[in-house]
């Protein structure tokens, strides 16, 4: 009985064995099974961030490719806006404008004129023929643009702003001329266009009035007008009026100008 109740020992021991070495052995089954779809969904997330990677870099470069196309389509702009500035900085000296007729003019100015009246000037009195005025080229501003008897030469091509201001005045004086009717006294004003490349003249602006002064020992009329128009190199412009000889001869209330407005 005693052999018999250790066998039945050492079989108890035996199952006892088995089981403990069943559950010792489930725990690693278990965790195989949880890691594998963990392992699958971190291969799939790398491979979607790989694929995500690649588009990115595909679309930068082509980006970058039609940037490089559009920088490099005007080529010869862009060439002369960074070399100017590279060799003003060379040459340490102030940005000057160059035309064709070798005038310069500060970077921040344009071509443009303003001329007062010659007040010693003097014109034939009591004569109603149109004439060109004379104006002070000493007394005014140039910038690349000349002046000769009475015409401003345009230097550099472009749309420019024209106008001109006379007045005309006269104390009455009736024993100091004798053969001008002041009952009807017109006082017009032109301004000329000379086209160079046409070699012919038109008029560009006309203003005026009838001026009747006879009854007044004071008397002043001033005329103004200005408009925009093309002009090409060495194009000329002028000022003619009527009865000159009653111009108003303070600069601040004849003049003429011209401004460049654009290409």
């Amino acid at each position: 009985m005693a052999a018999s109740h250790d066998y039945r020992g050492y079989l108890r021991d035996s199952v006892d064995l088995e089981a403990t070495q069943h559950h010792r052995f489930h725990p690693v089954q278990s965790s195989e099974t949880t890691y594998r779809p963990l392992l699958i969904g971190t291969l799939a997330i790398m491979g979607l961030l790989q694929v995500a990677s690649s588009v990115a870099i595909l679309l930068h470069l082509t980006g970058y490719l039609q940037e490089v196309d559009l920088s490099t389509a005007p080529q010869r702009p862009i060439e002369e806006m960074h070399t100017e500035p590279i060799m003003d900085a060379l040459q340490g000296t102030p940005k000057t404008k160059r035309c064709k007729n070798r005038c310069k003019i500060p970077k921040d100015s344009v071509p443009s004129a303003h001329l007062p009246i010659r007040a010693k000037h003097e014109y034939p009195k009591g004569k109603p023929d149109t004439v060109t005025i004379e104006w002070d080229n000493n007394q005014g501003d140039l910038h690349c643009m000349t002046y000769n008897k009475g015409k401003l030469f345009i230097e550099e091509p472009g749309y420019y702003y024209v106008y001109a201001k006379t007045c005309f005045r006269y104390y009455y004086d009736a024993d100091e001329v004798s053969n001008v009717d002041f009952s009807n006294l017109q006082l017009i004003q032109y301004i000329y266009h000379d086209i160079r490349t046409q070699n012919t003249r038109v008029r560009l602006m006309k203003t005026g009035s009838t001026g009747q002064w006879n009854n007044r020992s004071y008397n002043m009329y001033c005329a103004q007008q200005g408009r925009g128009v093309r002009l090409d190199q060495g194009d000329a412009l002028s000022v003619n009026v009527s009865n000159a000889w009653l111009l108003d001869l303070d600069t601040e209330g004849t003049y003429f100008g011209v401004i460049k407005l654009a290409n």
